[in-house]
């Protein structure tokens, strides 16, 4: 009978060291993991003077590996956290021994990056409609830089041209919404 317990209590002891030691290398795992993300952290800064002269869908581009990292840290971090409850709920480990980085603030960093991409995208299709929008009311070509007539064809607007077109377009469309307004009030006249 003593034998038994004595066993017993070495196969307790010998779990609680091996729970120790898998704590011990997660949190060697995580210092790692926190080193590469400074050291990616270091990265992204130096290339971010670069990426303020991309554009929004090159900006995507450059956003989807940090997603992918971060993903994949809020899954890891998800797990261990998980592992490490059903370790307290098995009575393996007795309390929290090992400090895993918190899920929330990995959720946050992968929705702020997500948050990131959705505005691009917005702002991406923003422009591929008013560019639809121009080409399907202006049917002339405009000339990006704003001199005069350098050489241009005839068919094409100077940028001057250009505002000023879209200044009188503009003004037309407030008479027309004055003039419908005007009209809805004299057909209902309020009480």
């Amino acid at each position: 009978m003593m034998n038994i317990l004595l066993q017993q209590q070495q196969q307790q002891q010998q779990q609680q060291q091996s729970s120790q030691q898998q704590v011990v290398q997660q949190q060697v795992q995580q210092q790692q993991q926190q080193q590469q993300q400074q050291q990616q952290q270091q990265q992204q800064q130096q290339q971010q003077p670069q990426q303020q002269h991309l554009d929004n869908i090159s900006k995507i581009k450059s956003l989807i590996g940090p997603l992918r990292e971060t993903l994949s840290n809020t899954i890891k971090t998800a797990a261990q956290t998980l592992n490490q409850n059903s370790q307290i709920d098995v009575g393996s480990q007795k309390g929290v021994d090992s400090q895993i980085p918190r899920f929330d603030k990995n959720l946050e960093e992968f929705y702020s990056i997500c948050d990131q991409i959705e505005l691009h995208l917005k702002t991406s299709i923003k422009c591929l409609t008013q560019q639809e929008s121009s080409n399907r009311y202006l049917h002339l070509p405009v000339a990006p830089t704003r001199t005069e007539n350098l050489g241009l064809n005839d068919n094409t607007l100077t940028y001057p041209q250009f505002l000023a077109t879209a200044s009188a377009q503009v003004s037309y469309t407030k008479e027309i919404h004055d003039t419908l307004v005007a009209a809805a009030q004299n057909i209902s006249p309020s009480d």
